[in-house]
């Protein structure tokens, strides 16, 4: 298959749909937390009973604007909202509100990694409810199912690409920016397990050198980003054995098996006529003022790809700029660690090290520690003061995290203070070498890499407190 891989271009496109953070739903009252107990969060209005009418939560508007910004669309001065027929057991309504020709987002793009990917278009709509299968029937799997509308109402941004990623790892890594983006400016939190966030990804081939896209696949809510991989791998590989043996691509829209590793066929692809869009006629045409899109843009926090910008400027590696920024927690703690007016090269080590390894043994995010920003400031200092070592930080950082301690506390506590004292090196030094004879031979007779061994014996023996740069010295002029 790779062979015949290098006959064709792909071509992807992605629609992600983040639900935004509104304390309420998008045209009615009832809350939209997640978790709570089945079909306790609905209204009349949610359950679109005869009479009820729509009331537009200024928020998600917002919200909306918002995203469009930091991804550099264009706000339309109007935009309207449109019904959208269609039957589904979880669409109270039998028609869900969306937004068709006149979307509350157009024209944007967002650079990942070098590459521009263009946004047409992002628009605002409700959420539908949740069916949850359940029962047994043999082979067959969910004998039944029941249906949970919490979620429908939710408000819903739905971001569409243009069809300009071409590659699976490219799609992956725009998906990922995104996220990125609506975690910090705070419009969605990014969730894909939980369904917050769910990403739908149209694939075509085309044979290499045509300009011509061929017929696109749409594969359905697909819940993580290494799934998103595998399914756009395997549909890559699908189309491509349907073109090879004389067939052609259908239309259609498909689910991803991610057990059995292949997607399967759900329904034909409705086009835009089939839903029967038409002006919703229980909401005005909305109007967006300058005034009000700049008011917004005023709000705009700092974008994850300026911020790692900023880390680089700072010395960081584009590694180490990169991870820091994916852990919105991580950098924000960050960022107060640097306001305290820490050295950025010191809080980086102990960030990517041991805070890092702490965080992935335990499963926690740098907040459900107990380690603070200026407790790290405070360790930093030590050891920019000589008053402990580098190596005795990274012993005591972890307990830091545990209980809260402060730094200082525990050097005092466990008599941590570094020795500085020439005399005192110089004597544990001696000793060692003298224990060492065959070793001090072998360091004279040109093996000087010996010199880290003599090194860590006498910081073993000091148990790390010793000044290392004062045992180094110390060392040269003993072995001569």
């Amino acid at each position: 298959m790779e062979d015949l891989r290098d006959k064709y271009e792909v071509v992807i496109g992605l629609e992600v749909h983040a639900q935004l953070k509104t304390k309420s739903k998008i045209f009615a009252p009832d809350g939209c937390e997640f978790g709570k107990e089945p079909n306790s969060e609905t209204s009349p209005i949610t359950l679109g009973m005869p009479g009820v009418l729509p009331v537009l939560n200024k928020e998600a508007v917002n919200m909306g604007i918002l995203t469009g910004l930091a991804l550099n669309c264009e706000i339309p001065e109007r935009c309207k909202f449109d019904r959208k027929q269609y039957f589904y057991p979880d669409l109270p309504k039998g028609y869900q509100i969306s937004q068709y020709d006149e979307p509350i987002c157009v024209n944007g793009y967002l650079n990942v990694k070098g590459k521009r990917i263009g946004i047409t278009r992002a628009h605002l709509e409700e959420d539908a409810g949740k069916l949850v299968h359940a029962g047994a029937d043999g082979l067959a799997g969910s004998s039944y199912s029941l249906v949970d509308l919490n979620r429908a109402g939710t408000p819903l941004l739905e971001i569409v690409s243009e069809p300009d990623m071409r590659s699976s790892e490219e799609a992956r890594n725009y998906m990922e920016e995104l996220r990125n983006i609506v975690r910090y400016i705070g419009v969605c939190d990014g969730n894909l397990e939980e369904g917050s966030m769910r990403c739908d990804a149209n694939i075509s081939i085309m044979p290499k050198g045509s300009k011509e896209f061929g017929t696109r696949a749409e594969i359905k809510n697909v819940n993580s980003f290494s799934a998103l991989q595998r399914a756009i791998e395997y549909e890559i590989d699908r189309q491509i054995e349907i073109v090879e043996e004389g067939g052609k691509v259908v239309q259609e829209t498909r689910l991803w098996d991610d057990n059995a590793r292949e997607t399967k066929s759900m329904r034909g692809k409705e086009d835009a006529h089939d839903y029967r869009y038409f002006p919703e006629p229980d909401l005005m045409p909305l109007k967006i003022s300058r005034e009000w899109v700049e008011e917004i843009r005023a709000k705009m926090p700092e974008l994850p790809q300026a911020k790692r910008e900023r880390y680089m400027s700072l010395g960081l590696s584009e590694y180490d700029a990169s991870v820091i920024v994916e852990q919105m927690g991580l950098a924000l703690f960050f960022d107060e660690v640097l306001k305290l007016g820490a050295s950025p090269k010191i809080a980086v080590n102990f960030i990517m090290g041991e805070i890092a390894a702490y965080l992935k043994e335990t499963k926690l995010e740098i907040n459900e520690t107990r380690l603070t920003p200026e407790n790290l400031v405070e360790l930093i200092s030590l050891i920019e003061k000589n008053t402990i070592s580098n190596n005795i930080g990274k012993q005591i950082i972890v307990d830091m995290m545990k209980d809260g301690s402060k730094a200082s506390e525990i050097v005092e506590k466990r008599g941590l203070s570094q020795i500085s004292d020439t005399g005192a090196i110089k004597e544990i030094a001696q000793k060692v070498c003298d224990a060492n004879p065959e070793q001090v031979a072998a360091y004279k007779n040109g093996k000087v890499q010996l010199l880290g061994f003599f090194v860590g014996q006498v910081m073993k023996e000091t148990k790390g407190r010793a000044n290392p740069k004062a045992v180094n010295e110390i060392l040269k002029e003993i072995l001569g």
